[in-house]
């Protein structure tokens, strides 16, 4: 499911991807004015699992890549020849780029990711130690559980990999403060 905020019939188009259990609206309400003033127009969508889309699984970006790319090609049959951005947060960031590891249609312009991880592995794996948990006993058994139950592999989600495959500009943006997806 997705919301879409027309500006103008030329405008640009801006699909945004939030983070990890979170919704379009609410991590992107600062990014609507901004992306508003920058002459684009919105299609802010929730991802798998989320706010109003269906599934029961969040994929950390694997699978939701695709979803990226179906959105890209609803655009394109929606709108026209317009140029498309892509934006995400978090794992909307990790979405994007898994995105723009693949190939893309000459609309889309350019990806602008913020604060988003390298990879599925290693985020699942960082949250692990947050909990005092032991990756190398525990991250075997989520991985297969993620296989088995939800249909994805974990360490398929190499973002770092498909931002070298990206033939389109991306912006990385990152802070020092950012307590949950590490910096580095």
């Amino acid at each position: 499911a997705a919301r879409y905020y027309h500006l103008s019939d030329s405008a640009a188009l801006q699909i945004q991807f939030h983070g990890y259990r979170s919704t379009a609206v609410r991590d992107f309400s600062g990014g609507f004015q901004l992306a508003q003033k920058m002459g684009r127009s919105l299609l802010v969508v929730d991802q798998r699992a989320s706010g109003k889309s269906e599934g029961t699984t969040i994929c950390f970006g694997i699978k939701e890549k695709y979803d990226c790319l179906e959105w890209i090609k609803y655009a394109l049959e929606r709108f026209g020849d317009i140029p498309i951005m892509l934006t995400g947060v978090s794992m909307g960031a990790a979405t994007v780029m898994l995105a723009a590891g693949e190939p893309l249609p000459e609309n889309v312009i350019g990806v602008l990711a913020d604060c988003g991880y390298t990879s599925a592995k290693a985020i699942i794996k960082k949250v692990m130690r947050d909990i005092k948990i032991p990756p190398a006993l525990l991250y075997p058994f989520v991985r297969l559980g993620a296989i088995i139950f939800g249909g994805f592999d974990p360490d398929d989600g190499d973002v770092l990999a498909a931002a070298r495959n990206c033939r389109v500009p991306a912006l990385f943006i990152h802070g020092e403060a950012d307590d949950f997806v590490p910096w580095a």
